[in-house]
C-alpha cells in the first residue's frame, strides 16, 4: 500500500507517517525491487 494511502488511513501526513512509523515499514523498498527486478518485461 502506497504512503500517501496508509497516511490518509492513519490520519497522518505522509511526513509523520514516515517519521513514526519507519521502523515499521524498514525492509519494504528490497521487496519492491526484488519484484520489479522478478516482473516480466513489459
Amino acid at each position: 500500500m502506497a504512503a500517501p494511502d496508509v497516511a490518509e488511513w492513519a490520519g497522518h501526513s505522509v511526513d509523520v507517517l514516515l517519521r513514526v512509523y519507519a521502523k515499521c515499514v524498514d525492509g519494504q523498498r528490497e521487496i519492491a525491487n526484488r519484484r520489479i527486478d522478478d516482473a516480466p518485461p513489459a
